[in-house]
Order: structure tokens, then sequence, then C-alpha cells
């Protein structure tokens, strides 16, 4: 590991307990700054509502960190929206966002169109398939951009646990991610959950930022925002454990290709010849091939959208 990621990690990466909440309610009150959350769903009935829930009672009544929960739905078919709005969250569909641009799919896209739904000086990004969720998410990772200002980014660090093992989960980061980002991009080894969904920034950066649509998205935005702003500005915490829904291996197959072609595009900005994934499942005469696109479309920085340049003038 090069010596600069040494001094990183120990300067750069902490866990929930070094900021206690009463600290950063302090920091929030001096700068003036807000907070928004933002939860990309896709049919995740079972779980955003309990997220939004403790979000709220933790973080909004209990004490005023959080100004805004937003849920942007990507287009579920079961009753993700109902519930997350039951729950207290503002929801607002994919479609309904900058309609000029027709909307494509992908995780990357909501989080995108998400800027321009929120207000927040610093937005946080919350998977909304997790479990056993605690505001300790949220914290951990707001913390530091609200108390230390040379901090323009910070993700969440965790046990990934899967079918009961422990730090099992995350196989596509150790497969694909860890792999490309230490031989490419040494300087963000230190990250332990590059592609974790847990993370949070400054809104300036994020309108400087291109945004893969689909799941190269945490890959894409780390590695443009070590180029942005530098390694010093981006940490991670500590917040325990993340339980989760598991994808199958041929779901986690074309996250991975997604994920190295968001590294080929920013290595050489070069042509794929074939943009696409074949896999093969077992049907009735044998393996039956199946392929899929690869995600090849990113939305520019969002501080180049005309309407969202409108609504900070406004």
């Amino acid at each position: 590991m090069l010596e600069e990621v040494e001094r990183w990690l120990a300067t750069r990466s902490w866990s929930v307990s070094d900021r206690p909440l009463h600290r950063i309610m302090a920091a929030k009150r001096s700068s003036g700054q807000t907070v928004s959350v933002v939860l990309p769903a896709l049919n995740e009935e079972e779980t955003v509502g309990d997220i939004v829930a403790i979000i709220r009672h933790d973080l909004m009544q209990q004490v005023p960190l959080v100004d805004e929960i937003v849920v942007v739905d990507s287009g579920s078919t079961d009753r993700t929206a109902a519930v997350a709005a039951a729950a207290g969250a503002r929801v607002v569909h994919r479609d309904e966002i900058l309609p000029r641009i027709p909307a494509v799919p992908g995780k990357g896209e909501v989080l995108w169109r998400s800027l321009l739904v929120t207000s927040g000086d610093v937005v946080c990004f919350i998977d909304a398939d997790l479990r056993d969720f605690s505001s300790d998410f949220v914290t951990g990772i707001v913390g530091p951009l609200l108390t230390d200002p040379d901090v323009d980014l910070v993700k969440a660090m965790y046990d990934r646990p899967l079918g009961g093992a422990a730090g099992q989960g995350g196989r596509v980061t150790e497969l694909m991610a860890r792999p490309l980002l230490n031989m490419h991009w040494p300087l963000l080894a230190g990250f332990v959950q590059p592609l974790g969904g847990e993370y949070a920034a400054r809104r300036s950066l994020l309108e400087q930022l291109p945004f893969p649509v689909g799941y190269g998205v945490e890959l894409g935005m780390l590695v443009d925002a070590l180029h942005l702003v530098g390694l010093n500005a981006l940490a991670q915490v500590d917040v325990g454990v993340r339980k989760h829904r598991h994808q199958d291996g041929q779901a986690l197959g074309r996250m991975s290709a997604a994920i190295y072609r968001t590294a080929q595009l920013r290595l050489a900005r070069g042509h794929l010849i074939r943009p696409s994934l074949t896999q093969f499942e077992r049907g009735e005469d044998g393996f039956e091939p199946r392929t899929y696109s690869v995600d090849t479309e990113e939305r520019p920085p969002m501080a180049e959208i005309a309407e969202y340049a409108e609504r900070k003038v406004a």
C-alpha cells in the first residue's frame, strides 16, 4: 500500500463513535448547513418504510439533523411509494424529474436526478433495501462533512455478512472493484467499501460530477472525486454491520460488467466494440445464452443542466 494511503487511513478513516451527535449538531447550527437524505428505491416495500421512520424519529424529531427525506421511486411495481410516504418521506417518481430528458433504468440515473428535487448543502444517499437499519448510518457519514470543512465526500464502511458468514458479502467489490482500484487508482485502495450505497457529499461536489446511469455510479463517483478534489477530501466511517438483500450470481455478473465499463471509460475514454454481456442459463435443451446490454451512458454534471442552474438562481 502506498505511504500516502497509509497516512490517509490514519487521518481520514473514522468510527461513528468519533463524532458524538451533540458535536455534529453544534457544527450544523454554527455552519447553517442543511442535510438532505435520498433513498433510491425500486420495489423495496418491505424495508423502505422502516428506514424512513427511523431517520424521521431519530434525526428529525429527536434532533433536527436531517432537513428532508426524499425517496426517488425508480419505477416500482409494488407499494414502495405508498409505504415510504406513509412513513413520512417525500416521494418523487424518477420520470417526474427533468422530463425533458427521458429517464433510463439504473441507480445512477436516480441519484443524478435527485439533485434536482433536494435542496440540502449535504446530500446523503442510503440504499432502500437495508435491514436492521440504524440512524448511525446517516450520522456517521454526514458528521465529518459538518465538522470538517476540508472533507467533501464520505463513504460508509461496514461488515457485510452473507448467509451467516461474516465478511463474505460484497462479492463484486472483492472480485471486480478492488482489483481495478488497486491496479489503476491505487490512491483509492484504502476504501473498505468502495461500492457501498451509503455515502454523503457536499452538493458543491456532486453537481460537478458526471453520473454513470447504472451500477457503475459508485466507482465512477470515487474516481472522479479523487481527480477533482484529491484524496484528502475523501473519507470513510465505520458504521458497524450492513444487512441487505443479496443478488444472485448472474445479476452480480451484469453489475461487474457495468463497473468494468465505467472503469474503462475513465482509463482511456476508449471504444468498446461490444458493450454487452452474455450469460448462460440451463433450459430444456441445455444451456441457453442470455445477452444483456452493459450500461454505457453517463449523465453530465448537474451544474451543466439549465433547469438546475435556473433553480439555483431562483
